[in-house]
């Protein structure tokens, strides 16, 4: 079952810096992406139409799409939580938007104060109105493997949202393991449910490291056929609404294990490893993934 190629989704210019404290130039975010595209990247998640007042690190979305040079075949994304974020999208042109509910009622009602049935309604003339101009929509569903508030999450409560996403028209299911505490036999059952409602080629998995499971767990995956993941380069990212969640796992450690497994992803290791430091450098720390440091490391000692 284990596939023979992957794509991979680099959220890394808008799950990844989403969080940071400290401003990045809209001049950064827009180098971040060309480079992805540089490295390969045919999938990237560009960045996020929500109130800058809750997420400020967004406010040059705009402006952010407007000066991305677009490669051929690459697909632009943004997050667009509502329809007021869609119809500011819309003017600059995505190829397809992202939409999220949580599989907790806790973490729903903390995240976006409403219940889960509310909060995927909420999302049903969003779908309707991006479908009517021609894009695709994702679904994210968050906190599929455990929860902040609530503890463990089950399978059943994985596909429920599954089936509410499924009703409301949605093209893909993305399971997310928000706070990173997953492990491959439960990443596996939770996945079951949402190949019960999506083809395989538009189920994907979306894991943090908290708990050093990511890679496993997207090996679990793997061995159920699926080839679709997020990751986040330099490892960038984490969750606002789950203290002490580290972030998504890093672009640079799921191409080299692929790499290492044989698997194409179409993905410049080096030139990925380029756009992890280009990134940190502007942070002004070194990257989480433990492949780029360590690659990173390797150059310093060839040099010399």
């Amino acid at each position: 079952m284990i596939p023979s190629t992957v794509r991979i989704v680099d959220v890394g210019p808008r799950d990844g810096l989403q969080n940071e404290k400290q401003p990045v130039a809209t001049a950064h975010k827009v180098e971040l992406v060309h480079c992805l595209q540089k490295a390969g990247l045919r999938e990237i998640e560009v960045t996020s139409f929500v109130s800058p007042k809750w997420v400020p690190q967004m406010a040059d979305n705009v402006q952010v799409m407007a000066a991305i040079e677009r490669a051929p075949g690459v697909r632009y994304s943004v997050l667009t939580p509502n329809l007021k974020g869609l119809e500011a999208a819309l003017p600059t042109k995505p190829d397809e938007v992202v939409v999220f509910g949580a599989a907790s009622e806790a973490f729903s009602q903390r995240n976006i104060n409403c219940s889960i049935a509310e909060s995927v309604q909420r999302f049903a003339p969003v779908v309707e109105m991006a479908h009517a101009h021609g894009l695709k929509v994702r679904a994210a569903i968050s906190c599929a493997l455990g929860c902040p508030y609530q503890g463990e999450v089950t399978p059943d409560e994985v596909e429920h949202v599954v089936r509410l996403m499924k009703d409301i028209g949605v093209d893909h299911c993305g399971v997310a393991d928000t706070i990173g505490v997953g492990t491959p036999r439960r990443v596996q059952a939770a996945m079951e449910r949402a190949l019960k409602h999506f083809p395989l080629a538009e189920v994907s998995g979306h894991f943090h490291d908290t708990y050093g499971q990511a890679l496993a767990n997207i090996y679990a995956c793997l061995e159920m056929g699926i080839h679709t993941f997020d990751a986040s380069v330099a490892g960038l990212g984490g969750c606002p609404y789950a203290k002490g969640a580290t972030g998504n796992v890093a672009t640079e450690d799921v191409v080299f294990m692929l790499d290492g497994l044989g698997i194409a992803t179409g993905i410049d290791l080096d030139a990925l490893v380029d756009a992890g430091a280009f990134i940190s450098e502007v942070l002004g720390r070194p990257p989480v993934s433990r492949a780029g440091k360590a690659l990173l490391a390797k150059r310093e000692r060839i040099a010399a």
